[in-house]
């Protein structure tokens, strides 16, 4: 259905997608997974031609785009699109003739779904009156009544209580049942494992782990403990056959340097915890995006949060010398302008070339300062 190949998207000095390839199946439901700022919103976008790559193909059943794929695909962004002051069935209905569904044909449509949804009789409710979880289930809605040959779903699940989250997983396993190909990216791993064939993990704009599931699973073997228990697990981070521990409030994931020493590991934990539970798993998907991806340099250094970012970014020569200009550029206006007023013969022209000069510096500083910074769209993901 889509495949992507060796996607490239650059912004000045930064790389937002470097040589992403991937592929998705009719009747897959599909993980991009990735942590903020990886590039999963810009992939995302160069797939729906929302913005152009610098390179790589997007083919839908070896096709290149045209306008009329925006017929066959359903796309849930992150960031709701509604208009809050118009009414739920209107907005809906406008939606669907997007699509090029007729109002008549598209009512007994929009009325199962508002059923589906448990939202019956809110049709002539604004949107603005609904609940952020609400909201997301018109959006889930807008994105689906078109029957889409392909859905990209950005992290769906966000403002749906535990209930909701299960008529979602339904329905999209539903519409994996209909042969359509499913994307959704998320942060919540655990709705990955349960409804994911395949996942494409990306770290930096690069796909660093692909595959299905469970051989993802199987290449990071079984050196993992699962141990639910009373107490205070902290002290478990410090055992020094953990290699890496999730401590949660009663129940911790340990991954082990040798699985062989797990004896030990129970004795130790039998000492300070009163065990439920101990046994040797999987890891998790959770786990495996931590191993992979690694701790936020801020979680790892601390001391890495009291840095101004003002500071950082003057830490540039480029920024400095161009800071620099615009200082001097200023003081030479002063100074020519109490020159200008004092001798009135002198005239006020260095005046306007220093101004000019000013000008251009302030214009090359901002430039500079713009391209230290990464596009605004990747910073929220």
């Amino acid at each position: 259905m889509l495949k992507v190949t060796n996607l490239r998207k650059e912004y000045d000095a930064v790389i937002a997608v470097d040589n992403i390839s991937l592929e998705v199946k009719r009747g897959e439901l599909f993980g991009l997974l990735g942590p903020n700022g990886a590039g999963k919103t810009t992939t995302i976008r160069n797939v729906l031609n929302i913005i152009k790559p610098d390179a790589g193909t997007i083919t839908f059943d070896e096709k290149p785009w045209s306008p009329e794929m925006w017929n066959i695909i359903g796309y849930l962004p992150e960031e709701r699109g509604l208009y809050k002051k118009s009414k739920i069935i209107n907005t809906i209905l406008y939606f669907a003739s997007l699509k090029g569904i007729a109002e008549q044909e598209a009512r007994p449509i929009v009325k199962y779904w508002l059923d589906r949804f448990g939202l019956k009789d809110s049709g002539a409710r604004k949107v603005e009156e609904l609940s952020k979880g609400n909201q997301q289930k018109i959006q889930l809605i807008t994105a689906i009544l078109h029957k889409p040959q392909l859905l990209i779903l950005d992290e769906p699940f966000t403002g749906l209580d535990p209930v909701n989250q299960i008529l979602l997983k339904d329905i999209l396993l539903e519409l994996r049942l209909q042969n359509i190909a499913i994307i959704f990216s998320t942060h919540q791993m655990d709705q990955v494992e349960k409804l994911c064939d395949n996942i494409c993990l990306i770290n930096k704009g690069k796909v660093v782990l692909d595959g299905a599931i469970r051989d993802v699973k199987k290449k990071y073997g079984t050196n993992t403990i699962h141990v639910e228990y009373d107490g205070d697990g902290e002290f478990l981070k410090k055992l020094p056959n953990v290699k890496m521990a999730n401590i949660y409030q009663n129940y911790a994931e340990l991954e082990l340097h040798d699985i062989k020493k797990s004896g030990d590991l129970l004795a130790k934990v039998g000492e300070n915890l009163d065990v439920r539970k101990y046994e040797i798993v999987e890891p998790s998907l959770q786990s495996i995006f931590v191993n992979v991806v690694g701790m936020p340099e801020r979680e790892k250094n601390p001391e890495l949060g009291k840095i101004s970012p003002k500071r950082s970014f003057m830490e540039n020569p480029e920024a400095k010398k161009a800071f620099i200009s615009v200082l001097v550029s200023v003081v030479g206006m002063i100074i020519f302008a109490v020159v200008a007023s004092v001798k009135k013969d002198q005239g006020w022209m260095p005046v306007g070339i220093m101004a000019g000069a000013f000008v251009l510096s302030l214009a090359k500083f901002l430039r500079v300062r713009s391209k230290a910074e990464p596009p605004k769209e990747e910073e929220s993901r």
